[in-house]
């Protein structure tokens, strides 16, 4: 690593990313190329000898097949003429990039960037340490635990959920990885009691808007499929799990010889904000010794504001929390946030100690080696951006970034109301609107194919990118403010767009 090297082509990246950040509203938002674009650009093989970052800036436009050179040409037109051709990265990536950093992402939920964000990352790469225990990186791990409690208190989680007691706090890559790793734990704690022999027997339960991660790690668990509880949901409850229906479904299972081991709580379901009502679920799981997990991925960010707190009430009950700071917490992808009350349950699951990674201060138990408490060995100084985010920002300006996202739902929500030709499907609780668009003469056997047309018109345009859902069969148009750069002109402009594609669509219905 040539220091000086590095200075001069770091700066020129930089300056590309800020090009980039600068022009982001005139790309389409949803890439519009087709499979298999790229192969037809690059080579077959690497390059034999090593080529400089302005070659690799520098394209050749002639490779370009007929589809892409419209979009290409589109990108290089945004951006300084800073190379003597159009530079490379635009000519063949950037066409194939959706972009979710455009103030006019409304799709999925959001995965936030942020400046402080950025930097950590760039730090954590420039260091490149391998912090998978203490000894290889000692500022990592310790600034993990320290950062996790600051964000812990922030949320006003239960002080069992600390690093000064039996729990504590580390950061996965997912909230996939940090479902799948409580489930190891939960499933060999009550395997250590019943015995090795009844995995056969082990039952978990969630709603029917859980996560399909809960699937995956069940998967991987080696659960059952037929022990695999989704419980059903409806419009009664908001889509959240009754806890009747979940009692029920444990008294069965008991009274059948099986053994009810892991339930999953969601705060902020992905369909539609949904709230599992956490205090009597965990009162259920409780009673039956079941391992309570609450995923708060999305939602988990907004308990910083103390009046979206209360949706979490209950959690004092949890084994587990866990939330994505790269959703809505100005924290750059990877950084899911996991919070467990017995990280001797993780270890005595996830810990191996061969011989060529003992050390003094792990063998006389002074210290966390986070290597126990995920499924990889290694893992990247990810506490850095976390600890950049808190600091450059500080908890009132984190608090007003979410509360204006969901000012501008709200917004949203009543552009919506106002106009009778569509619905507000479900309650908006953050800064998700769920809606449809109703079909003529009241018409629902076309419904499904009126709205997911509507979706397919509005992506099409390369103006905004929105995702859907299936509520009780019906298919749902979802809203998702949660871009960094998304203001009041983007929202507005989006409902203009599908009020227009919902005109044109409703005209050739009614021809």
């Amino acid at each position: 690593m040539d220091a000086e090297q590095l200075r001069e082509n770091a700066h020129k990246m930089v300056d590309f990313i800020a090009d980039y950040y600068k022009t982001i509203e005139d790309f389409p938002v949803l890439s519009q190329v087709q499979p298999g674009y790229l192969r037809e650009l690059l080579p077959d093989s690497a390059p034999t000898q090593p080529e400089s970052l302005q070659h690799i800036f520098d394209g050749d436009i002639s490779l370009l097949g007929s589809h892409v050179l419209e979009l290409a040409t589109f990108s290089a037109l945004h951006y300084e003429t800073r190379f003597y051709v159009i530079a490379d990265i635009q000519a063949k990536i950037l066409p194939g990039v959706t972009h979710w950093q455009s103030p006019n992402f409304f799709a999925y939920y959001p995965s936030n960037s942020s400046i402080a964000g950025f930097l950590g990352e760039m730090l954590s790469a420039g260091l490149n340490i391998v912090g998978f225990s203490w000894v290889t990186s000692p500022a990592a791990t310790e600034l993990e635990m320290i950062v996790l409690d600051w964000l812990a208190k922030l949320i006003k989680l239960p002080d069992e959920f600390l690093s000064a007691g039996q729990g504590g706090g580390v950061i996965q890559g997912t909230a996939s990885e940090a479902i799948l790793v409580v489930m190891l734990a939960a499933r060999d704690k009550i395997l250590r009691r019943v015995g090795k022999n009844a995995l056969e027997k082990l039952v978990v339960y969630a709603s029917d808007q859980t996560h399909s991660a809960l699937q995956k790690a069940c998967q991987i668990a080696g659960i059952h499929p037929e022990n695999c509880r989704i419980l059903n949901t409806d419009s009664t409850t908001n889509y959240a799990l009754s806890p009747s229906v979940l009692n029920e479904a444990i008294s069965n299972d008991i009274t059948s010889g099986l053994i009810p081991f892991f339930l999953c709580g969601t705060v902020g379901t992905t369909s539609s904000t949904a709230i599992d009502p956490l205090g009597e679920l965990g009162k259920i799981a409780k009673n039956n010794e079941i391992w309570f997990h609450v995923d708060a991925a999305y939602a988990g960010s907004a308990c910083i504001c103390p009046e979206y707190r209360h949706y979490i009430d209950g959690v004092e009950k949890a084994d587990s929390f866990n939330m994505n700071a790269h959703k809505w917490f100005l924290t750059n992808f990877d950084c899911s946030v996991l919070w467990i009350k017995d990280r001797n349950a993780l270890v005595q699951s996830l810990s191996t100690n061969p011989e060529f990674l003992k050390n003094k201060a792990s063998q006389a138990n002074m210290v966390v080696d986070y290597k126990d408490w995920q499924v990889p060995l290694g893992r990247r100084f990810r506490s850095l951006k976390l600890w950049m985010v808190l600091r450059l920002y500080g908890l009132e300006n984190l608090q007003s970034y979410i509360r204006n996202h969901i000012n501008l739902a709200k917004h949203f929500e009543e552009l919506v109301a106002q106009d009778p030709r569509f619905e507000i499907v479900t309650p908006r609780l953050y800064s998700l609107v769920c809606f449809r668009l109703l079909p003529p003469h009241g018409n629902e056997a076309c419904a499904s194919k009126l709205n997911h047309d509507l979706l397919d018109a509005v992506n099409s345009t390369g103006k905004i990118y929105i995702s859907h859902t299936v509520l009780s069969g019906a298919y749902i148009l979802r809203f998702a403010v949660g871009a960094p750069l998304t203001e009041e002109k983007h929202v507005t402009a989006a409902w203009k767009v599908l009020q227009d594609e919902a005109s044109a669509l409703l005209a050739t219905c009614l021809e």
